[in-house]
């Protein structure tokens, strides 16, 4: 008998994804909604969640919205504990501000580990609570980035912190493997997003950092969907503690 092929459906479960608003969020949440998740949109702005559920329900989807500042760890750990259980979780939220080293203020840091770190912790303990509590299995997928493998200059704060969200992933990807909670990163190249579109209005960035992928381009936010759906799905159930390369080829180099 031929082994079957494995299901990317995920009909029927639960999704968190944050900083879903807009941009590689937004692509997540209506990868999984279109995968058959009922997905919950979480982010700061109210103005932007009610128009991404309204563009996910247009097309079929499940979707509700949840007002929620991520780096608010009483706030999330309330919002989660009774929004939950959700067996797929897309952390996504994230900011950069590249500088100098030496440019480097503390409130960068602050803003930056607060967000990059720290709330992706907040957001997973609750979700891993509700997912130990209910006895479910359950995905999470953390959005780090390819410099939270290779280096780069002028991101040494936004480095130090995709690498710390490799780190905490790899941790708990044994810590919850016992009860089928995987955790693995995906890793994406630099993605035209409204939130890049000023970085790349400069042409010698935008020549510096295309030189630099081997495609020869920058990504889509569509080009993220497809590794969402994978990790979320069971067709990635081998898969734990990996860091899925989304690259175009940087990180060969």
């Amino acid at each position: 008998m031929l082994p079957r092929a494995p299901d990317f459906r995920i009909d029927g479960r639960r999704a968190l994804v944050t900083g879903a608003g807009r941009g590689i969020g937004l692509a997540a949440a209506a990868a999984l909604a279109q995968a058959g998740a009922e997905v919950t949109l979480a982010a700061r702005s109210e103005p932007e969640l009610r128009e991404a559920c309204a563009q996910i329900r247009a097309e079929g989807g499940r979707c509700s919205r949840l007002v929620l500042d991520v780096t608010d760890a009483k706030a999330v750990e309330a919002a989660l504990s009774t929004a939950g259980p959700f067996q797929v979780l897309v952390n996504n939220a994230g900011l950069n501000r590249p500088k100098l080293l030496v440019d480097v203020e503390d409130a960068d840091i602050d803003a930056v580990f607060d967000l990059n770190v720290k709330a992706a912790f907040y957001v997973t303990r609750s979700v891993a609570r509700g997912l130990l509590a209910a006895g479910l299995p359950g995905s999470i997928v953390n959005v780090s980035s390819q410099m939270g493998v290779v280096g780069s200059p002028r991101r040494s704060l936004y480095c130090a912190s995709k690498h710390a969200m490799e780190g905490m992933t790899k941790a708990l990807a044994w810590e919850l493997g016992h009860a089928n909670i995987r955790v693995n990163t995906v890793c994406p190249t630099f993605i035209e997003t409204a939130m890049t579109a000023g970085m790349f209005a400069d042409p010698a960035f935008r020549a510096w950092v295309v030189e630099r992928i081997a495609l020869g381009r920058l990504g889509r936010v569509e080009e993220i969907m497809g590794a969402i759906v994978f990790l979320a799905s069971d067709a990635s159930s081998l898969m734990t503690g990996s860091a899925l390369m989304l690259d175009g080829g940087w990180s060969a180099a």
